[in-house]
């Protein structure tokens, strides 16, 4: 493949920028990945390098790098406010497009809600953000689940491997529904596949 046809990130000051802060506020957060001690912007750093298969738009890499800011950091470290004075507002509405609302506390009733939300509200971009949030996240599922076997789902809130897949199918039906890039749509149905093979659903 010539290399002028690939797609690559145009790596700006302001991108720049996005990386550190977000590896700043979840380092300030005292956050790793689940069930290690892994740097959790090895998350949405892949997440920035799976969107950017499908686009280029500086916005929504920046928004993949923030996109779980507004969930996980403490308001304190970085909020809305700074995120909207430094990187604008079409940012935020893309990172807010994919937060949870954690005023609902139950599982379920927050991710049934992220759904909806998802599917008849959220921007294009952000079905672009989520799609490859999803994908890095059941891709980390799948790599955990070779040290740690069925012990895996203890880490999570439910600790039910069939929630996981729940999850994981709805999202990915959401974005079918939206029309979502098929590059993305195709790489998370693989994995939601692998998912069902190691938990033997068929």
């Amino acid at each position: 493949m010539p290399i002028d046809s690939i797609n690559t990130i145009n790596y700006t000051k302001r991108l720049d920028s996005a990386i550190r802060i977000a590896a700043w506020a979840h380092e300030q957060q005292k956050q790793h990945r689940k069930g290690g001690d892994i740097p959790f912007i090895i998350h949405p750093f892949s997440v920035m390098l799976i969107a950017s298969s499908v686009t280029n738009d500086e916005d929504v890499l920046i928004a993949c790098l923030f996109h779980d800011i507004l969930e996980d950091v403490d308001s304190k470290i970085y909020n809305e406010q700074k995120m909207q004075n430094e990187f604008g507002s079409r940012v935020v509405a893309i990172v807010k497009d994919v937060t949870n609302d954690l005023e609902l506390k139950d599982w379920y009733e927050r991710n049934r809600a992220y759904l909806f939300h998802l599917e008849h509200q959220a921007s294009d971009e952000s079905v672009i953000v989520s799609a490859s949030d999803k994908i890095q996240n059941l891709l980390s599922v799948l790599i955990d689940y070779e040290t740690h076997g069925n012990e895996l789902w203890q880490l999570f809130t439910t600790k039910s491997s069939k929630d996981q897949l729940w999850w994981y199918q709805a999202v990915l039906d959401v974005i079918r529904r939206r029309n979502g890039p098929k590059p993305l749509i195709d790489k998370l149905a693989n994995e939601v596949e692998a998912l069902k093979q190691i938990i033997n659903i068929n």
